[in-house]
């Protein structure tokens, strides 16, 4: 069996596809190259597969499957050429036998995915999904779109903002305040990773988490009551791999072996990075 196919028997255990927002995303495997080679035996984790990412990636000889987060195919190719970026990648990764998968949505909406990461971080308190998944598979009950965080003590915004900071490493987010919060405290926390508009707008709660949302939804959950803090958009989903998703991968690789017997392991991009800094 190759790499490819070990590390899609694995994600499916612990994203299932089923989860995914497939109206729109564009899941599961997106490159499956005719000859994979048999001393692949390295998963390669990151959350945007860039041109410098894949150099990084294909400079080990052992990297035989890349897990790239946001799906690097996302609308139709009529043709591959060089001239495009996206195309030139995925030429590049089939010439060289390296497959691509991407879990994207599934992995937000998975039980242990990145909303329940970005949850864990906020303290002490139960969690939810915002919308349940509909028929979700067994151990899945729990899955859906979005996190409603419910603090056991409510707690002020500047210390949400400091576990926020501590979990995604980050030494600023942005913040708006809610006038009730210049003084009042947060108990209810809507978390959505990367781009939250859509998924949280509908909600009441104290606080909106996300990575980004446009200006206006800032000011419409303003005049509602509502606080938000904004980490950019990969902040809130790049510290999951190392933190959830590598282990997870390592226990359910635990045992196998590379098509020539090797050990199968999973490393973590070190050249992704969200686009956008302070400066």
């Amino acid at each position: 069996m190759s790499l490819l196919s070990k590390v899609v028997r694995c994600m499916r255990t612990i994203a299932p596809l089923e989860l995914a927002e497939t109206s729109w995303d564009n899941v599961g495997v997106l490159v499956e190259p005719p000859f994979p080679l048999p001393t692949f035996s390295k998963v390669f984790l990151t959350i945007d597969l860039t041109p410098q990412v894949l150099d990084e990636a294909l400079s080990d000889p052992k990297v035989g499957t890349i897990i790239a987060y946001h799906p690097p195919i996302f609308k139709a190719m009529k043709r591959l050429t060089s001239a495009d970026v996206k195309q030139d990648m995925i030429m590049k990764a089939i010439a060289r036998g390296v497959g691509i998968y991407s879990p994207h949505t599934a992995c937000d909406n998975c039980v242990n995915g990145v909303n329940d990461w970005l949850a864990s971080g906020l303290g002490k308190g139960t969690v939810a999904p915002i919308e349940r998944s509909v028929n979700p598979p067994a151990g899945q009950e729990e899955s859906g779109s979005g996190r409603i965080f419910t603090y056991d003590e409510p707690f002020p915004l500047l210390n949400v903002v400091a576990k926020i900071k501590q979990l995604t490493g980050l030494p600023f987010v942005r913040v708006a305040t809610a006038e009730a919060h210049k003084t009042g405290l947060i108990r209810t926390v809507a978390i959505c990773a990367g781009s939250g508009s859509s998924v949280l707008g509908p909600v009441k709660a104290d606080l909106y988490f996300s990575g980004e949302m446009g200006h206006h939804d800032v000011l419409a959950a303003l005049a509602q009551g509502t606080s938000v803090v904004l980490c950019e958009h990969t902040n809130t989903e790049r510290g999951y791999l190392s933190a959830v998703l590598k282990p997870a991968l390592e226990r359910q690789l635990a045992g196998e072996r590379s098509e020539s017997g090797e050990n199968i392991e999973v490393v973590v991009s070190k050249v992704d990075k969200d686009p956008l800094v302070i400066a």
